[in-house]
């Protein structure tokens, strides 16, 4: 009797352990589905991505950057290292999705797709204009007035650091104090590839006679390192900060006295007006491409800034119209990032590259110029009035990402994405100093 009764008990506790585990398996939601709702779905996708018959249109690129981006994305804010040291799910997005495509396993047509999607097609213009928007247009205009005018000097001296130490660390490896400056630093500063390393080969070439092809082999290893290692660092530092409470903003840049915060009704989101928060993004960004046709020296995004700044700060923007642009950067921000992250890793890292380059002196050089400017920015920005967590990854880290993309990434890793405009700043005018500035010093050290 007694036997039964052991034995009903363990039968008991055995199906209650089962039920337990499958209870945990469906609390689990990627995308808002349960885990075999999105197994059955990301089974559907992956299989049509195999067999190459995945659209090759924004709806198969979308198709396979979300699945991808949503399954890694929880893998990598579940392992314990990852998680904790090395950026989290953002960065594991990154590699994982970049590991796919480098080494074949994603088949080629769908890489391709994905490229040109991100790039020719503007999905990346998309989610940043959007993103810009909202975060300027739903700052508050006390916050905007007090941190612009200290911004980009804090962001432009702790690049300026930065370049020195990497001449210096140059010295000490053996590379050279010139080409440490002019082939690991200023590109990996220059604000990524198509507004950065492209124009500022071009200008190395004019100045040298050398191929630009040539420049550019030499110039993309820094720039892509520069990023990894801020993406990195960003997460490092975030986690310091919150070890250290005193230090960080909790994403905010600067504290604000609380009789001058501005008044925010509250008010519930309304998925009719989002379409109006599209227009305005798009708009904005139209206006920021207008004026880079007459200043192409200058990337689009750099302008869209100044410009939604300024309709920010004479409150030229309606806040009903204000409230709509930062409804539509919202909802852009919470469906896409991981889409984003994983396209990023498709279409823009290349693994094979990066390991190619990493000699120690070059790594060292890297990491030198990335603490330096880290460093510098945070404890620049507390002297300003900034927290020094927010400084360091917007005016310090965001200097050395390639652009757009890079920005997402870093922002991501460190969960403070709606410093976003503030990034854009320090990589977009912070870049087209770099290129203002390389034209002398190639002359002076080439």
């Amino acid at each position: 009797m007694n036997m039964q009764i052991m034995t009903g008990t363990a039968a008991t506790v055995k199906q209650n352990e089962k039920n337990l585990i499958f209870d945990k398996i469906t609390e689990i939601k990627i995308m808002g589905l349960s885990l075999p709702v999105y197994i059955v779905v990301a089974a559907i996708i992956l299989f049509a991505a195999a067999t190459e018959i995945l659209p090759v249109n924004m709806v198969g690129a979308l198709a396979i950057m979300i699945v991808l981006g949503s399954v890694f994305n929880l893998m990598g804010s579940k392992i314990p290292v990852i998680r904790s040291y090395l950026g989290g799910g953002a960065v594991f997005c990154i590699f994982a999705s970049s590991a796919l495509a480098t080494f074949g396993i994603l088949p080629a047509s769908v890489v391709e797709n994905c490229k040109s999607f991100m790039n020719e097609v503007g999905f990346l213009d998309f989610y940043i204009s959007a993103l810009i928007t909202g975060s300027i247009l739903g700052m508050s205009r006390t916050l905007l007035k007090k941190a612009a005018v200290r911004f980009l000097p804090v962001s432009f001296i702790s690049m300026t650091c930065a370049i020195l130490m990497a001449g210096v660390a140059g010295m000490i490896t053996g590379r050279g104090f010139s080409e440490s400056i002019l082939y690991i630093a200023l590109p990996m500063m220059s604000g990524g590839m198509g507004a950065g390393v492209i124009p500022l080969s071009e200008i190395y070439a004019s100045a040298t006679g050398a191929n630009s092809a040539s420049i550019i082999s030499q110039m993309i290893p820094a720039s892509a390192i520069g990023n990894v290692l801020a993406i990195i660092s960003a997460a490092l530092i975030a986690q310091l900060g919150t070890q250290i409470p005193a230090i960080s903003g909790n994403g905010k840049l600067m504290e604000i006295p609380e009789k001058k915060k501005e008044h925010k009704s509250e008010r519930q989101m309304d998925l009719t007006v989002m379409g109006t928060g599209l227009l305005f993004s798009i708009t904005f960004f139209t206006i920021g491409a207008l004026i880079n046709k007459i200043f192409p020296n200058v990337h689009a995004y750099a302008f869209m800034i100044i410009i939604v700044v300024i309709c920010k700060i004479i409150g030229f923007i309606p806040g009903k119209y204000e409230y709509v642009a930062v409804q539509w950067g919202q909802f852009v921000m919470k469906n896409f990032t991981h889409a984003l992250l994983a396209g990023i890793g498709i279409a823009l890292l290349d693994l094979k590259v990066l390991g190619a380059s990493l000699s120690p002196q070059f790594l060292v050089i890297c990491v030198v110029i990335i603490m330096t400017v880290a460093l510098v920015a945070g404890l620049l920005g507390k002297l300003v009035g900034f927290y020094p967590v927010e400084s360091s990854i917007t005016a310090g880290l965001c200097t050395n990402s390639m652009g757009g993309t890079g920005n997402i990434a870093v922002l991501s890793a460190a969960e403070r994405m709606e410093l976003i405009p503030f990034a854009q700043m320090a990589t977009r005018l912070g870049g087209a100093m770099i290129l203002i500035s390389s034209s002398f010093l190639i002359q002076l050290l080439g």
